[in-house]
């Protein structure tokens, strides 16, 4: 064999085990280009887009309880957490004091009482004599007084001791109305003060969410108008179905001078249990974008699942398969996300398809 024609032998085997690698390295490759790619078409989401606002639940009736008499805390009746009922006990404070002043209030209004008795006796044994023309009208007149003197002393014990056995009674606090203890700040043996916060309690049953909302965006609520319908709530961590349907909106007249917005109140149904205040949640409204034209406004967006989206470094796009099926990587441009779906404000035309997996994508490649 001649040295050619060894080289050109040499170079026929290397090219055979080259191509059969290259057969083995793309074997994978074509066989995820081959497997169908999970799809969904681009929504029409309509010419007003939905914005979001944080948000936090609240109570519609949430009350601190605070002492209204000093003294020591003798018993905690309840724990934060737990439910009461209107009139049921709470908190009771030492009232031994409180409780002297008015056994001694009502003892001065017996006293006063007997006196007072004391004194309508001589001015009935008066008025005989007087008939009798035994005494004269001034002697008459002083037991008049002293009698009127007795009624008003009795009716200032009665004030008194009325108000001591009120202020006995603020040494037992009661719920205002049927609810849930939220927060319980005292201890056993801690010093009552007035104005110091006992217990803090909320009613379950009426709950909102509270949103501060910048003026100008309420300015471009689609329709103008802002209603139950134009308002949409979520809380994260609660399932999609059950996600609550506001009831009742309402926007607070006065704008913070500070940041110019307006507080949005948005009322959750009654006796729904999986909220409590403090919960972060969203408000979302129906609103024209503050940088749209009318004629933008006008344009349909589309809507894609958040799942579909491909972001490399700053380039963020989506895979629309062509005419032969082949997943085509296309920029796009973003707006607001609504729940498991993004707005696309370019790049993509209603009823496009899109590859929900771009890593699957991106895998086969």
């Amino acid at each position: 064999m001649t040295p050619s024609s060894a080289l050109s032998s040499a170079l026929a085997r290397i090219s055979a085990i080259a191509l059969a690698l290259s057969c083995v390295w793309t074997a994978p490759a074509f066989a995820a280009t081959d497997a169908p790619l999970a799809t969904a078409p681009a929504q029409a989401a309509g010419s007003t887009r939905a914005v979001s606002y944080d948000g936090v639940v609240e109570a519609v009736r949430q009350t601190q309880i605070a002492a209204q008499v000093p003294g020591a805390v003798v018993e905690l009746a309840v724990h934060a957490g737990d439910r009461v009922t209107a009139g049921q006990l709470l908190v009771r404070i030492d009232a031994r004091t409180a409780d002297q002043d008015a056994a001694a209030s009502a003892a001065q209004v017996q006293a006063g009482r007997a006196n007072l008795a004391v004194a309508q006796r001589e001015f009935e044994r008066q008025q005989q004599l007087h008939a009798k023309k035994y005494i004269s009208a001034a002697a008459l007149e002083r037991a008049e007084g002293q009698l009127k003197a007795a009624r008003a002393q009795v009716d200032a014990q009665s004030a008194q001791a009325g108000a001591a056995r009120t202020g006995a009674g603020l040494h037992t606090v009661r719920a205002p109305y049927a609810g849930v203890v939220a927060e319980v700040p005292v201890q056993l043996g801690d010093m009552a003060m007035p104005g110091r916060p006992l217990l803090t309690l909320y009613d379950p049953s009426a709950l909102r969410v509270t949103a501060s909302v910048p003026q100008s965006a309420l300015a471009k609520l689609a329709g103008g108008t802002l209603g139950a319908a134009q308002v949409r709530i979520e809380l994260p961590g609660v399932p999609a179905d059950q996600q609550p349907q506001t009831t009742r909106v309402q926007v607070l007249p006065t704008v913070d001078a500070g940041t110019h917005t307006q507080q949005l109140r948005a009322e959750l149904p009654a006796q729904f249990a999986l909220a409590v205040p403090g919960m972060f949640a969203r408000l979302w409204l129906a609103a024209v974008p503050a940088d749209s034209t009318a004629a933008d406004a006008a344009k349909a967006s589309v809507t894609v699942p958040l799942t579909s989206v491909l972001r490399r470094g700053e380039m963020t796009g989506v895979y629309v398969p062509d005419a032969q099926g082949r997943p085509l990587l296309r920029q796009v441009r973003l707006g607001p996300v609504a729940g498991d779906r993004v707005e696309i404000l370019s790049g993509v035309a209603p009823g496009e398809a899109v590859v929900l997996d771009p890593l699957a994508v991106g895998s086969a490649q």
